[in-house]
């Protein structure tokens, strides 16, 4: 399967699906490992045990990673994550590719996604492919294009009913990071979007007028 060209330092929209749309997370610890991934993935480093990450972010909502592989990370990462949102049976990103030749997005997607569904098949005895094909990746070509799809991925949660009212809590999405606090530091990049504005109130009212959610997708490139 074609993997999408990739411009070196230039931002992306990357989303996929589950096969025919069926759920990728069942319970809370795939989601938790899914988050995992999007956000330590960025770099080359490997993790020898993401399980008991995943039990400690269970009992304290938080993963138990020192602050010298966290900077190794930072210092050594071919992509940077600005935003997420992680749906039932998909997900989004915004992400940047930070590698010379336009291969750390293709690289970075490829260890996620494997790693994701080795966990899922083992965990749940199956076989063969989650997700819908390969990723989608869509060139953010204009900051008009990033501002409005990142208000379109933080608002996808009011799809579901017990979220619809609360987005701003939604523990799956970058948004709490942009409103109340930043729980990954360095390990999500929110300034291409947050510098943009002049206070976190004014990004959350932002998000909450934006009809991104009703346009058309030709005009989001979605």
């Amino acid at each position: 399967m074609r993997e999408p060209k990739i411009t070196p330092n230039e931002y992306y929209h990357i989303f996929n699906r589950g096969m025919s749309k069926q759920k990728i997370f069942l319970e809370k610890r795939d989601w938790i490992r899914f988050l995992f991934l999007i956000l330590y993935f960025q770099s080359p480093i490997t993790f020898n045990n993401i399980s008991r990450s995943t039990k400690h972010f269970v009992k304290h909502s938080v993963f138990n990673i020192d602050k010298k592989q966290i900077l190794e990370i930072v210092q050594n990462r071919f992509v940077e994550l600005t935003t997420f949102c992680l749906m039932p049976n998909h997900f989004h990103l915004i992400i940047k590719d930070n590698s010379s030749d336009g291969d750390g997005i293709s690289h970075y997607m490829q260890r996620v996604l494997n790693s994701y569904t080795k966990y899922f098949n083992t965990k749940y005895k199956k076989s063969g492919h989650l997700f819908q094909g390969p990723y989608k990746a869509v060139h953010i070509e204009k900051n008009f294009q990033l501002l409005h799809l990142s208000a379109y991925i933080h608002k996808n949660p009011i799809e579901l009913s017990k979220w619809n009212k609360n987005i701003y809590n939604y523990p799956w999405s970058s948004l709490q990071d942009y409103n109340i606090k930043n729980r990954w530091g360095n390990l999500i990049k929110l300034e291409i979007i947050t510098e943009q504005f002049n206070t976190k109130n004014s990004y959350k009212k932002f998000v909450e007028t934006s009809t991104a959610k009703d346009v058309e997708h030709s005009v989001l490139n979605i």
